[in-house]
């Protein structure tokens, strides 16, 4: 009897250790495979040929030397930049948002406004620029000033207008006071979106979203509602935008009618996706009401790009080669030169000679093929500058205010 509850408890404890090694290599391999549902690894990117029925893939890797050196970054003092964190983000809730979708005094004279600030005194604005900012204004740091630096300082006679309720502010004033004491003209004025989005499909989308009709969904709304804003600016008043991380390295000037692919089909030279990060275009073009169309119809704010990137993708691969769209798709060394995955290299300073070779192969690359650099600032935002990176010294190039902090991106 002794002897049979022994063998019991022995068979019970083997069944028991069998469990918990079954239970952690379960674990394992959950871990190991696990990865975000929206953001592919960086082994992982690619791209889509549409030059053909079936999807083929390839993958288009740049490769980065890595550094051994110990990393030393810029730091200089600020005297003239907003010093505020640049990393700081926007509360996700969207209570703060819904707020601004109400009219004020500020914003019911946008429209005046804008007439005033882009007729009303000379010489002309060889290009109008456009920014949105739908975000506190804790949150516009020196990451976002050094981009209206870089803008002015390959366009000086360029007006820009950047359209935010945060911004147009005695703070705000403030904050841009010393671009305005240069000469430069920039201003900041509370949106009317009502005005903005009249007479467009986005008129009543929006008048749904007003009496709560509209789910707003888990990204956030101001994001949202920024790719609507810009593309509803472009169709009403014509001109450049550019996201509030973008570095500007040469005029515009000549660029009309333009959206850039992000990334290409290596093979075909087809773009495979298009970015809304930077765009020109005319005022009241077709493909511009097309996007406001398909925001309108199609609107999903569960799914982080749908309303943006993805959405200006889709458009223009259905009205390619339709006549009255007349706009032009540049390569992605004009805005992209690096995709999102790569991002961090240029912001690593000079190491290894083989490193080392890189930074001037790429500054140079950068130079002779880019309008402007996009910084991806979802995946860059915290990143440090290094000294001798290409960040630096496109900061170095592109400054106003060169004596102050080198460590704004």
């Amino acid at each position: 009897m002794q002897k049979t509850k022994r063998s019991l408890a022995l068979y019970s404890l083997f069944a028991l250790l069998l469990l918990v090694l079954l239970a952690c290599n379960g674990f394992r391999i959950f871990v190991s495979s696990f990865h975000h549902p929206f953001l592919p690894s960086p082994s992982e990117t690619f791209l889509l040929s549409k030059s053909s029925s079936s999807m083929h893939m390839y993958s288009l890797k740049e490769d980065i030397p890595t550094t051994s050196k110990s990393k030393t970054h810029i730091d200089f003092v600020p005297s003239i930049r907003p010093h505020w964190n640049s990393s700081s983000k926007p509360p996700k809730n969207n209570k703060w948002v819904f707020k601004l979708l109400r009219p004020n005094e500020r914003s019911r004279r946008f429209s005046e406004r804008a007439q005033e600030f882009f007729n009303g005194s000379s010489p002309k604005c060889q290009v109008r620029f456009f920014m949105t900012w739908i975000s506190p204004l804790e949150s516009f740091g020196e990451r976002e000033f050094f981009t209206v630096e870089s803008l002015f300082k390959s366009h000086p006679k360029a007006c820009l207008f950047i359209v935010s309720d945060s911004l147009d502010s005695p703070a705000g004033a403030r904050l841009l006071a010393p671009l305005v004491s240069l000469g430069f003209r920039v201003s900041a004025v509370s949106p009317d979106f009502a005005y903005l989005f009249k007479s467009t499909v986005a008129e009543a989308w929006f008048d749904r979203l007003r009496q709560g009709k509209v789910d707003p969904g888990e990204v956030s709304l101001a994001q949202n509602l920024s790719n609507l804003l810009r593309l509803a600016i472009l169709y009403k008043f014509g001109g450049a935008y550019i996201d509030s991380d973008v570095i500007v390295m040469k005029s515009f000037s000549k660029l009309r009618n333009t959206i850039g692919a992000q990334t290409m089909d290596t093979q075909t030279g087809n773009w495979s996706r298009l970015n809304n990060a930077v765009m020109i275009f005319d005022k009241k073009h077709p493909l511009l009401y097309k996007f406001i169309e398909e925001f309108a119809h199609t609107f999903d704010g569960n799914k982080w790009g749908h309303n943006g990137p993805y959405l200006v993708s889709r458009v223009v691969e259905r009205v390619s080669g339709r006549p009255g769209f007349d706009f032009t798709v540049l390569p992605p060394p004009a805005f992209y030169p690096v995709d999102w995955t790569r991002i961090s290299g240029l912001f690593e300073g000079p190491g290894e000679s083989s490193h080392s070779r890189w930074v001037e192969a790429k500054i140079e690359k950068i130079r002779k093929e880019s309008f402007a650099v996009h910084l991806w600032n979802r995946q860059s935002r915290n990143i440090v500058v290094e000294e001798g990176s290409v960040i630096a010294r496109m900061m170095s190039e592109c400054c106003i205010f060169c004596n102050s902090s080198m460590s704004a991106l």
